[in-house]
């Protein structure tokens, strides 16, 4: 396997790599923390991720748990599982992933990539400029919208015919721009928690 080392951005990205080697890593590494594994038939990254990167995680998934309260929207959160896939030749483990249309399909018990349908949310933060392009990874397990902060800004990513297109609006909750969830970020940096909950609540409550 040839591999490049980068360490100012934490990760690791081998080439090579089969699919028995991935399934040993994984579990050699399944009480692991801080480290996510993304593999695309033969390529495999190994990040360590940052405070920074968990900080915007954890922010968007409060986003995420508060909007669908507000809303009256079932969430089953299955945070970073691994999905994998071996017809693909893929896998990856989300920052975080939500069933909000098909939460009902999962609820109560053990998710199976293999049988049951995509997350319909997924989390992604990019602030370390991941080697590997994993929207089309994503696009492969069919989930239908994808939330990516780059640390300034939040796109959303609608999947059509296969591509992942970005989008006005969210799929789960289609009152919120992407300007908006950019912008729920930004003043959690200057609000007490508290009212920035607040916020997002009189936010959702709101006329559409």
């Amino acid at each position: 396997m040839a591999a490049t080392t980068l360490p100012a951005e934490q990760k690791v990205f081998l080439r090579g790599v089969s699919w028995e080697t991935y399934q040993r890593l994984l579990h050699e590494h399944e009480d692991r923390s801080g480290v996510r594994f993304t593999y695309d038939d033969g390529h495999l990254e190994i990040m360590v991720l940052s405070s920074r990167h968990e900080q915007a995680k954890r922010t968007l998934e409060v986003i995420v748990d508060i909007l669908a309260e507000e809303f009256d929207l079932d969430v089953h959160r299955v945070g970073s599982m691994t999905f994998q896939r071996e017809d693909l030749r893929k896998g990856f483990e989300p920052d975080s992933a939500f069933y909000i249309a098909h939460a009902p399909q999962v609820e109560g018990r053990e998710v199976d990539p293999e049988r049951d349908p995509p997350p319909d949310l997924v989390i992604e933060v990019d602030v370390a400029s991941p080697s590997l392009d994993r929207l089309p990874l994503l696009a492969a397990f069919g989930i239908p919208e994808v939330w990516r902060y780059d640390g300034s800004r939040v796109a959303i990513y609608r999947l059509e015919s296969g591509k992942y297109t970005e989008a006005a609006s969210s799929l789960a909750f289609p009152a919120l721009s992407p300007e908006r969830v950019t912008e729920f970020l930004r003043r959690r940096q200057t609000l007490r928690n508290r009212d920035w909950v607040r916020e997002i609540r009189n936010w959702a409550r709101q006329p559409f």
